[in-house]
């Protein structure tokens, strides 16, 4: 078999191999390349120790990043490449990095310290693959698979675990039993995980092809460093919306929805207050009054604990509060809606509708229709450049200061009153009427401040 290499990775093969050295691609791109993709990053193994690196490549800017792991990165032709010297990992009290790094001679031993058979590939023109753990039949598979000791290799790196969970969806792999028996009962390293890393793989994981797989086999794992869901997994709803309970009801939403992170981030913590408002009336069928509002407490405490930025947080948040919202598919609503969330948070909250209801009964997915017709209204309303924000009022701050408005407060207070009026369909944006009808505001509000006289 060939794998095609880009020029700028095949001259640092040869320049390493021009040295004495054994060279090799390594790791994620070779999985790739056997997938049909295209990788986005190119690694190479190397028999030369970290110095020798650098002098067989010291034509081209050097990044000496990972010196302690053995790690130089390249700059060639601004394609940045990871040179790692073969090295084995000894000891890892911390969960996350070795203790000691030793450089080794073979291939054989640098493969044989990663995490899984399908990363532990390497290729050369000249060798060809060398698979010495099955790494190219695992592919074909669709098997995610340790390499050697499975509790042993989440031992020395507890990001491994929520790796495999995050390999599994967006290659939409199986889990090898040993390997996810191996992960359950090492789930309590990830408290030595930071919030980034955790982020960053939760986030990577909801983005894949098949998200609700690993989430659904493994809820103990999820719950590790999601706690907030726990509650949700196995509470049966009771209500003849539903025939899931509501950690199974979020994952089919999570199925359903297109493979934004914001939308299923959403999505993954919009129901998990329920439990905590959970009542039943005389007839035993369960209600949910107020899980929203808990969902985005429980969802604030997530967020905020794994370190989300600001505006994704708020965004993520927002949606939650509003996915149950009433939603009418007229132009004035939605002109409300696109006020409060602009654009691409009503075409976010629509997808969040639509996920939501294909993960109730069957027998209520008559609700899609009502939804598509609110995706048209809004497609309306944007393509008739409908007024929904100060800027697209037909007239502005200028215009009240020119008609003898103060600035101030009061302008600005009248300038979002013209606005609701617009939008509710009071006035229509005009400029000579929504002139007259300011200076009627300001007369008002001028009336009211105005004492009478003794």
């Amino acid at each position: 078999m060939k794998i095609l290499l880009p020029e700028e990775v095949r001259r640092a093969l040869s320049l390493l191999r021009g040295g004495g050295a054994e060279a090799y691609v390594v790791g994620g791109c070779v999985r790739d390349s056997l997938l049909g993709r295209v990788p986005s990053d190119w690694d190479i193994t190397t028999s030369a120790p970290p110095e020798r690196v650098g002098e067989l490549l010291s034509g081209y800017p050097l990044i000496e990043t990972g010196l302690q792991h053995g790690t130089v990165t390249v700059l060639l032709d601004k394609r940045p490449l990871e040179i790692t010297t073969y090295r084995a990992d000894i000891g890892s009290h911390s969960h996350r990095r070795p203790d000691r790094v030793r450089f080794a001679s073979r291939l054989t031993d640098d493969l044989s310290r990663r995490d899984f058979t399908i990363n532990a590939m390497a290729y050369s023109e000249e060798t060809g693959l060398v698979d010495c753990f099955g790494g190219r039949e695992d592919l074909k598979r669709g098997l995610l698979r340790c390499v050697g000791d499975p509790d042993r290799r989440f031992e020395e790196d507890a990001l491994r675990i929520l790796r495999a969970l995050r390999f599994a969806s967006t290659l939409g792999f199986a889990i090898e039993e040993a390997t996810g028996a191996a992960l359950y009962r090492q789930r309590g390293f990830l408290r030595h995980l930071s919030a980034e890393r955790i982020r960053e793989e939760l986030t990577r994981l909801l983005s894949g092809i098949a998200p609700a797989q690993p989430l659904r086999q493994y809820p103990a794992v999820v719950g590790t460093v999601l706690p907030e869901l726990l509650p949700t997994v196995g509470f049966s709803q009771n209500n003849p919306h539903h025939l899931y309970d509501v950690y199974e009801h979020i994952l089919h939403s999570i199925e359903a929805a297109p493979p934004d992170p914001t939308i299923r981030m959403a999505l993954l913590f919009h129901d998990s207050g329920k439990p905590a408002v959970y009542t039943e009336d005389a007839d035993g069928i369960g209600h949910f009054r107020g899980h929203a509002a808990v969902s985005v407490q429980l969802a604030e405490q997530a967020l905020t604990r794994l370190r989300f930025d600001k505006a994704s947080a708020a965004r993520i948040v927002t949606l939650i509060r509003y996915h149950d919202a009433e939603m009418l598919p007229t132009s004035a609503c939605l002109r409300r809606w696109l006020h409060r969330l602009g654009e691409e948070g009503v075409r976010q909250l629509l997808e969040i509708k639509k996920a939501d209801n294909l993960a109730q009964h069957p027998a209520f997915h008559g609700r899609q229709q009502e939804i598509r017709r609110l995706d048209e209204v809004l497609n309306w309303v944007l393509a008739e450049r409908q007024c929904f924000t100060l800027k697209d009022l037909a007239v502005n701050g200028r215009d009240l200061l020119s008609r003898g408005i103060p600035a101030g407060p009061l302008l600005g207070k009248i300038l979002r009153r013209l606005l609701d009026d617009v939008i509710e369909e009071r006035y229509d944006n005009d400029r000579p009427v929504l002139l007259a009808r300011a200076e009627e505001l300001f007369l008002q509000e001028n009336a009211a401040v105005t004492p009478p006289a003794q």
